[in-house]
């Protein structure tokens, strides 16, 4: 019998601990499928930072390093520089890269490090309670915002994408969601462009993750997907903002 869908050779078999409804487990799964089709695992180098996907490297099977909180691009950095035929991804979560983690990011996009990271926005901090984080929405309810987020008090929803694509040396950015099939296949063929920059040695490339964090925003995952298709992608248009042209 011909096999049509199996587990990707870039992922352990360590069940994922992540809360029901929680889109980090489809995401892992498209970049496993990617280094499976790329036929990179054993020339990747992953890095792991902190929130809620700080012990990913006990998901994927090719080599992983942690990082310390935000720190993931600098640490990327350092491997792609005294590893330059490795392969070096960085899995970020948004408190992580958009809050502590802003000066590393956006200091490895301008000098256009040869990385590639994937930015999961869930517009939550999800691994500590459920805090607002920089790209909590206006009006966004958690447990530091609790009247919902107001710009008087505290400012406005950083978009990552927009900001990284006006650096020179970020070569491609897209956002894209994994709230239905035809968005995740979408998802799919970014995060392989990505790899694909970077495999060109062309520069920094970035995709942005719309994902859902069903515990924290207090939802059902159902309906999770509906707050992020209604609210999360109107604030956070999907689409290419650096290197749309860009063939590779």
């Amino acid at each position: 019998m011909a096999i049509v869908f199996k587990k990707p050779n870039a992922l352990t078999d360590k069940p994922f601990h992540y809360c029901p409804g929680c889109t980090h487990g489809i995401i892992h799964r498209l970049v496993a499928e990617v280094i499976d089709e790329l036929d990179i695992e054993g020339e990747t180098v992953g890095v792991s930072p902190v929130g809620c996907t700080y012990n990913n490297y006990e998901y994927f099977s090719c080599d992983m390093v942690q990082a310390a909180h935000g720190r993931a691009p600098a640490v990327a950095t350092g491997l792609k520089r005294a590893l330059p035929d490795k392969v070096v991804f960085t899995y970020q979560g948004d408190g992580d890269l958009a809050a502590i983690g802003t000066a590393e990011i956006v200091h490895a996009a301008t000098r256009g490090e040869k990385i590639t990271t994937i930015f999961v926005n869930n517009a939550i901090y999800g691994m500590t309670s459920g805090q607002m984080a920089p790209t909590s929405l206006i009006g966004q309810v958690t447990t530091t915002s609790p009247f919902g987020r107001k710009p008087q008090l505290h400012g406005y929803p950083v978009k990552v994408s927009e900001m990284l694509a006006t650096l020179e040396g970020a070569v491609y950015i897209e956002r894209v969601s994994v709230d239905s099939i035809k968005n995740i296949i979408k998802a799919k063929k970014a995060i392989k462009k990505a790899f694909q920059v970077q495999l060109e040695g062309l520069g920094f490339s970035m995709v942005e993750v719309l994902s859902t964090c069903p515990t924290n925003w207090g939802m059902s995952p159902a309906k999770s997907l509906d707050w992020l298709r209604d609210n999360m992608a109107e604030h956070y248009p999907l689409g290419v903002y650096k290197g749309k042209d860009l063939e590779v």
